[in-house]
């Protein structure tokens, strides 16, 4: 395969990832105005946050009469996965100057899940600012759609959309998990970890407990890095043929979600 098939094969993988989870967005915008935001509040936090699970981690807070600083730090607990994304992306993209913090700002699950899954740097960048770019212009839009159309929509959670971007990222994740047995080691065991932190941990906490015990795996030499939860490399559909669905993130947009 050659250089520009693989960058085509990378900016399918992104756009249909991107169409997939995108309009997840309907449902948070939804629910963030039944939790009591404005339009525009709705609006604001998926245009400067774009991380699907720090945003319902502050909406809930809010829905439940918490305060926006309580709801604030929850949401920055979260956010601190895309941080772990960031350094091996960092690598991986070597963007510089204003270009570098904008890629900050897509530094979520789905795009490094595309971008980590390419053959070579310049794929990987196409993979990255495709998904990117569609997730980002998609998630917004549907939040105003949701926030505006809420008496409509009613509940989000009947309509099944609180569940796309996870089902998108597992897609994406499981021609991976089925060919390398080491990284379903992985998979499982911050899952296990995951799931028994669940009773008794705040919100999100779980997840992020999970991403640093894989990380602490790698770095002690247990897996190799390129297993690392947040620097997998699972094949985009694109590669698969598969066309997966917050923003996910494995929780991220919209991991009610999401993973971003």
């Amino acid at each position: 395969m050659t250089s520009s098939d693989t960058r085509r094969a990378a900016v399918r993988a992104g756009f249909s990832l991107g169409l997939a989870v995108g309009g997840s967005g309907l449902a948070f915008g939804a629910t963030a105005v039944t939790a009591g935001l404005s339009v525009a509040q709705a609006c604001a936090l998926s245009l400067v946050t774009f991380t699907g699970a720090s945003q319902y981690a502050l909406v809930g807070v809010v829905a439940t009469g918490g305060s926006l600083a309580v709801g604030a730090v929850g949401a920055l607990l979260l956010g601190g996965r895309n941080t772990l994304y960031g350094l091996r992306l960092a690598d991986l993209l070597r963007v510089t100057g204003v270009r570098r913090l904008v890629a900050a700002q897509g530094v979520i699950d789905e795009t490094t899940a595309v971008a980590v899954g390419q053959p070579d740097r310049e794929a990987a960048r196409a993979g990255f600012w495709t998904s990117f770019a569609t997730l980002y212009a998609l998630w917004n839009l549907s939040t105003l759609v949701g926030a505006l159309g809420v008496e409509r929509i009613g509940d989000p959670a009947a309509l099944g959309l609180d569940v796309v971007a996870p089902a998108a990222f597992l897609a994406i994740l499981w021609t991976r998990l089925r060919a390398d047995p080491v990284a379903r080691w992985v998979a499982l065991g911050g899952a296990g970890l995951a799931l028994a932190g669940t009773p008794w941990l705040p919100g999100g906490t779980p997840v992020l407990l999970a991403g640093i015990a894989a990380l602490a795996a790698a770095l002690l030499g247990r897996v190799p890095r390129r297993e690392v939860v947040a620097g997998s490399a699972p094949r985009g559909p694109g590669d698969t043929g598969s066309a997966p669905g917050g923003p996910g993130r494995a929780d991220g947009a919209g991991s009610s979600g999401g993973t971003r």
